[in-house]
């Protein structure tokens, strides 16, 4: 195997790792997770979750550090994610729902940073 396949691979088992402790960090704090890895047209939904009637999409993005976990998104990925979410929003929420995005920020040896509701429809 290539050393550049061999990284991709390690990528995306640690991308799925970070899902796992995302998907845990979110129970623990009290969200019901409604769905993982949902593929939609307009990319992929890493998780979708309730609490009350909020329903939050979330991006996870797991980094080797603290550094490199802090720079992980940016303004096209968010815009990305939220046309998922629009393509999939009917399916999660009901009548007085609200919707967020959110991002679970994963690094070795620290706690998940969480950003909530960090993407708004035309900004």
């Amino acid at each position: 195997m290539s050393s550049r396949r061999r990284r991709r691979v390690q990528a995306e088992e640690n991308g799925r790792k970070g899902e796992t402790l995302a998907c845990w960090y979110l129970r623990l704090t009290g969200w019901r997770v409604l769905a993982r890895r949902l593929r939609v047209h307009a990319g992929e939904l890493d998780i979708v979750a309730r609490k009350g009637r909020t329903v939050a999409f979330v991006e996870v993005k797991w980094r080797n550090s603290v550094a490199e976990r802090d720079r992980a998104v940016d303004p096209r990925r968010f815009r990305r994610v939220a046309r998922a979410a629009e393509g999939v929003a009917g399916r999660f929420l009901k009548d007085r729902d609200s919707a967020q995005l959110d991002v679970i920020l994963l690094a070795p040896w620290a706690w998940p940073r969480r950003l909530t509701n960090v993407w708004q429809p035309g900004a």
